[in-house]
């Protein structure tokens, strides 16, 4: 993820993209979608991990454990179905 993020800076700070058009064809090159969606599933993974840690450690009791999981678990799936949706429509 850290590699991404220098590599988006350097990017951005050596290239500057000025116009919509311009910002949808780099988003739209594949290799750069394959990048974007990889981090969001490395980030979005990373917070299950921290999420689901503290919420066996710390939520009693186990129905409402569970419950809060599910919802977590939901959430974090929606957001990767947002993120995949809309590398999909960046694409001609």
């Amino acid at each position: 993820m850290l590699l991404f993020i220098l590599f988006l800076l350097a990017s951005l700070l050596l290239h500057p993209r000025d116009s919509y058009a311009e910002w949808r064809g780099w988003v739209d090159h594949p290799g750069m979608t394959i990048a974007i969606f990889s981090f969001f599933a490395a980030l979005l993974s990373h917070m299950w991990v921290g999420l689901r840690d503290v919420l066996i450690d710390y939520a009693r009791p186990a129905s409402l454990r569970l419950f809060m999981l599910w919802v977590v678990g939901v959430a974090l799936l929606g957001m990767a179905a947002w993120v995949f949706w809309i590398l999909l429509r960046t694409q001609r």
